[in-house]
C-alpha cells in the first residue's frame, strides 16, 4: 500500500503508520480477548504519529530520488518546515502514549519515563537531524529503536514498581 500511496498523496507515511500500528489493536485483542478502545485507540494513534516522525526523517534521505521519480512524501510536503511539523507529531506521540497509559491505569514510573526520557529522545532527534544530510537522517531514523526501548522500559518500570508496592497482605504464610 505504501508504494502505491506515494503515487497519489503527499501522506504515504500516514498510511504506513495506519498499517504498521495495526498490531496495537490486534495485539490488545489477542492478549485481552476483547478490546478496550479507551486504551487501544490512543496507543494506536501514538504509533501512527510516531511513524510520521521517523519515516519523514527517513524520507529525507531519498527526497531527490522521489522528486526524480515523481512520487510524493511528507518529507517533500513539509520541506524546510519538517522540524516544526515533526515537533507537533512528537508532542502528539508522547501525549497519546500518556493518555493510553492513564486509561490503562499505569503509574508514575510509566509517565515519568515516557514524558521524561521519551520526550528527551524525540527532542534530541529534532535538534540533531539535518534534513539535507542522508547519513544524519539515517542515524536519527535508526535511533528510533532507542525510543521503542524507552517505551518498553516505561512499561517494565511501572510493572516492577506495581509488584513491589502492591503486595497482598491478606495471604496466609505458606507452611512447610
Amino acid at each position: 500500500m505504501y508504494p502505491f500511496m506515494k503515487r497519489i498523496t503527499y501522506w504515504p507515511q500516514l498510511f504506513l503508520g495506519l498499517a504498521y500500528n495495526w498490531g496495537a489493536l490486534a495485539g490488545w485483542s489477542a492478549v485481552a480477548g476483547s478490546i478496550d478502545w479507551t486504551v487501544a485507540l490512543p496507543l494506536y494513534a501514538a504509533g501512527v504519529s510516531w511513524t510520521l516522525v521517523y519515516d519523514t526523517v527517513y524520507g529525507h534521505q531519498d527526497k531527490r530520488d522521489d522528486i526524480a521519480a515523481g512520487v510524493k512524501s511528507t518529507s517533500l510536503l513539509f520541506g524546510d518546515n519538517t522540524k516544526t511539523v515533526l515537533s507537533g507529531f512528537s508532542a502528539a506521540t508522547i501525549s497519546l502514549m500518556c493518555l493510553s497509559g492513564y486509561m490503562n491505569g499505569q503509574g508514575l514510573p510509566f509517565f515519568l519515563t515516557v514524558a521524561g526520557a521519551g520526550s528527551a529522545h524525540l527532542l534530541w532527534q529534532l535538534k540533531s537531524v539535518d534534513i539535507n544530510s542522508p547519513s544524519v537522517c539515517w542515524r536519527i531514523f535508526k535511533s528510533n529503536a532507542w525510543f521503542g526501548a524507552i517505551i518498553f522500559s516505561a512499561i517494565l518500570a511501572d510493572l516492577a514498581y506495581d509488584r513491589i508496592t502492591n503486595t497482598d497482605d491478606t495471604e496466609e504464610p505458606s507452611s512447610l
